[in-house]
């Protein structure tokens, strides 16, 4: 598959929340406003990409010539939550605002579903270490691509008149169903369009 296919793929046809429906607690969470919305998708794309790569390395390098590919979940959530921790610091000496705004949701990409997900797809699909870093930095800007599409609409919709039923979570959850049918229309038929499968 062509880096440009893996990027399609994990933006757009195979965008993890949307499609896949995981990382939904900081898609939800840290979506108000586009500032904390911006911030979190740069955060998880760099930890995505950061993370394939070592994953890669964990995998190939250590897990693989002794046999222990059995404990690949647990040594990728191992190096995950030691890259979590380096993004964290280095947010909160860069940019203290957005580390207060990001605030419990910065932890918690340690437990985010995409960053494990995508670790453990490069592996299974057998991408070598550059297609793993593409795609790793795909499912991170899928993820930033929708956050960002997300906050905008939660910002309009507080200038909006809505019933208080559907105040708050209960219109996000509405307005992600209605993009996830939105992005139901990107499919492999794309790939195949564009003669990049």
């Amino acid at each position: 598959m062509s880096y440009l296919a893996i990027f399609l793929t994990y933006v757009f046809i195979n965008n993890f929340i949307l499609v896949q429906f995981l990382g939904l607690c900081p898609f939800i969470g840290v979506s108000k406003n586009s500032e904390s919305a911006i911030g979190m998708g740069l955060a998880v794309t760099f930890v995505t990409g950061v993370t394939s790569v070592m994953c890669w390395l964990v995998y190939h390098g250590i897990l693989l010539p002794l046999g222990l590919e059995y404990l690949k979940t647990i040594s990728f959530i191992l190096v995950i939550a030691a890259l979590v921790q380096l993004v964290e610091m280095v947010i909160r000496k860069i940019s203290p605002s957005l580390y207060k705004a990001l605030g419990i949701f910065l932890p918690l990409i340690t437990t985010n579903c995409i960053v494990l997900g995508i670790a453990i797809i490069n592996i299974t699909e057998n991408y070598n270490i550059l297609e793993s870093f593409v795609s790793g930095i795909s499912a991170g800007l899928g993820f930033t691509l929708a956050i960002i599409l997300m906050s905008n609409i939660r910002e309009k919709l507080e200038l909006t008149p809505v019933r208080r039923v559907f105040k708050e979570v209960p219109i996000a959850f509405i307005s992600a169903g209605l993009m996830a049918l939105a992005f139901m229309a990107f499919d492999k038929g794309l790939l195949t369009n564009l003669g990049l499968v």
